[in-house]
C-alpha cells in the first residue's frame, strides 16, 4: 500500500493541474547568444577519440559538465567525458577535458562493440549517479530493446530502470531504428525522471515530413522505477524539401530540460531537423504536460498532445555553422539574473562535421 500511494502521489505531481494553450510559431524575447567553442575534430583524450557528444549536463558543485559520447564501442568503449569550461557575460571559454570512464556492463565488463547506442546523460541531483538513455538496434532479425541505465562516475553499473511495453523493440511494433530513447531529464526536483522518444512509434503512424508533423511520446516514472504517465508531443514538420532528391529530411527530439527544477509539467524540447543539401534546423521548445491526455499503455487515438510554444530557434540569434545539436543543460546563472543554457554538438565522427559547445542566456 505504502507504494501505491507514493505512486499516486508522484502521478499526481506528473500530471499537475490548468489547460494546455495552442502552439505558437513565435519565438520569446530574451534569449541571446553567449557564444561558443569547437573542439578539434577526432582529438585524442587518453587514448580515446573525442566525438560523437551526445549528451550534456552540468556539475554545479564541480562547476564542470559531464558528457556522453554515442561511440558504439568501436572506436573506444562506450564512455563519459568531464570537462571544464566558464560560461559567463563574456562568452565560452576554452573546453579543458578533465577525465573520461568507460561505462561498464553488470558484470562489470566492457560494453562490446555495437552492443549499446548511448544519447542522453542526467546526474542525479540526490546521489551524483549518471542516469543515461540507450536506443537499443533495430537491424535486420536483431532486436534489441532500448534502455535506461544508472552507472557510478565512475562507470560502475548500478541498476537499469522500467521502459514502457510500447517501446520494446518487436516486429510491428515500437521504435524506429535511431529514433528511441534519445532524451532525458530529472523533474520536481529529482522525484521524477522524464524521457522522450526521438520519433514516432511504428504504431504511432509515420515520421515527419514537408506536409505534416509527427508525435513522440514523454514518458514519466518515479526516479526509482514505476511508470506513472506518458503523454504525446507534436512535433514540428521537416522545415525544407532536401536535393536535389526529395524525401531527405527529417525531424525528432533530440533532448529535454526540466524548465523549471520543480515544477513537473514545464519541459524544454530540443527538436533537431537536418534536411539533405541544406542543413540542420534547432529549435526549442517549452512544452507544458498539464491538460495533456495520459496515453501511458493506450493507443494515442484522440488524446489531448502536450501543448508547447517556440522559446528558440538558432538561426534566429546569430549562430553561424548550426551543426547537429544534440543535447542541451543549465549551466551557472549570470549576474543579470538571466539563466545559461548550455548546448552541445554531435559531429558523428565525421571530418565534414563539428563539434561545437554553444551557450545561450535566457531571461
Amino acid at each position: 500500500m505504502a507504494v501505491r500511494r507514493q505512486t499516486g502521489l508522484l502521478l499526481a505531481l506528473a500530471v499537475g493541474v490548468g489547460l494546455a494553450a495552442a502552439p505558437t510559431a513565435d519565438a520569446e524575447p530574451g534569449v541571446r547568444l553567449l557564444g561558443r567553442q569547437i573542439l578539434p575534430h577526432a582529438m585524442d583524450f587518453e587514448g580515446t577519440t573525442v566525438g560523437g557528444l551526445s549528451g550534456i549536463d552540468y556539475l554545479p558543485g564541480t562547476g564542470e559538465y559531464v558528457l556522453i559520447s554515442d561511440d558504439r564501442s568501436e572506436r573506444a568503449p562506450a564512455r563519459t567525458y568531464t570537462a571544464r569550461f566558464a560560461v559567463d557575460a563574456n562568452g565560452v571559454g576554452p573546453v579543458t577535458l578533465t577525465g573520461t570512464r568507460p561505462l561498464r556492463t553488470p558484470d562489470g565488463g566492457l560494453y562490446p562493440p555495437k552492443s549499446v547506442d548511448p544519447e542522453e546523460i542526467r546526474v542525479d541531483p540526490w546521489t551524483g549517479d549518471y542516469f543515461w538513455t540507450q536506443e537499443g538496434e533495430r537491424a535486420g532479425d536483431v532486436l534489441a530493446d532500448p534502455a535506461v541505465r544508472v552507472a557510478r562516475p565512475d562507470g560502475t553499473f548500478v541498476a537499469e530502470l522500467p521502459i514502457p511495453d510500447d517501446q520494446r523493440m518487436r516486429p510491428d511494433s515500437g521504435p524506429r531504428r535511431n529514433a528511441a530513447l534519445e532524451a532525458a531529464t530529472f523533474a520536481a526536483g529529482g522525484v521524477l525522471f522524464v524521457t522522450a522518444v526521438e520519433g514516432p512509434l511504428l504504431q504511432d503512424g509515420p515520421e515527419a515530413t514537408v506536409s505534416s508533423g509527427a508525435i513522440s511520446r514523454i514518458t514519466v516514472q518515479a526516479r526509482f522505477g514505476p511508470l506513472l504517465a506518458q503523454y504525446a508531443y507534436p512535433m514540428e514538420p521537416v522545415f525544407a524539401e532536401s536535393r536535389p532528391e526529395p524525401g531527405r529530411g527529417g525531424n525528432g527530439v533530440a533532448s529535454i530540460l526540466a524548465a523549471d527544477p520543480l515544477d513537473p509539467a514545464k519541459l524544454l524540447v530540443l527538436e533537431r531537423a537536418f534536411v539533405e543539401g541544406v542543413g540542420n534546423k534547432i529549435r526549442i521548445y517549452e512544452a507544458d504536460t498539464a491538460g495533456a491526455t495520459n496515453v501511458l499503455g493506450a493507443p494515442l487515438g484522440d488524446a489531448r498532445p502536450v501543448a508547447k510554444r517556440l522559446l528558440i530557434d538558432l538561426a534566429e540569434v546569430g549562430l553561424t555553422d548550426i551543426d547537429n545539436i544534440e543535447s542541451m543543460t543549465w549551466g551557472p546563472r549570470l549576474p543579470s539574473g538571466e539563466r545559461t543554457l548550455v548546448l552541445v554538438s554531435d559531429d558523428n565522427f565525421a571530418a565534414s562535421q563539428i563539434t561545437q559547445i554553444v551557450a545561450l542566456a535566457v531571461r
